[in-house]
C-alpha cells in the first residue's frame, strides 16, 4: 500500500472525531517531542574501544611491574640452564640417534 495515501487516510480519520477531554494537558506535545528526538545509538565499536582504553593502565603498570621484578632478580647463571636444555631437546636427540 502507498504510504502517503495511507497517511491521508488517517489525517482525514483523525480530522473527523474530535478530540476528547479526557486527553491530559500537553499530550501531543510531549509524543512529538518523543518523536523528534532520536534515540541512543549503540555503537558496539566504540563500548569495545572504550573497555579497551580503560585497560590501558592496568595493562601498563603490570608490564612494568613484570619488567622491573625482572631487572631487580638478575639473570640466571648459565649452568642453571643446562639441564633444562638437555632434557627439553633429549627426545630429539633420542630421535635422530634411532633413525637409520
Amino acid at each position: 500500500m502507498n504510504s502517503e495515501s495511507l497517511r491521508q487516510k488517517l489525517i482525514a480519520s483523525a480530522r473527523t472525531h474530535s478530540p476528547s477531554d479526557s486527553v491530559p494537558y500537553a499530550f501531543e506535545q510531549r509524543i512529538m517531542a518523543g518523536l523528534r528526538r532520536p534515540g541512543p545509538v549503540v555503537d558496539a565499536w566504540n563500548l569495545w574501544g572504550a573497555a579497551l582504553w580503560r585497560a590501558v593502565a592496568p595493562c601498563l603498570g603490570i608490564t612494568l611491574l613484570v619488567a622491573a621484578s625482572s631487572l631487580a632478580l638478575g639473570t640466571p647463571p648459565d649452568e642453571a640452564a643446562e639441564p633444562f636444555e638437555s632434557m627439553l631437546l633429549a627426545d630429539l636427540t633420542t630421535q635422530i640417534v634411532e633413525m637409520p
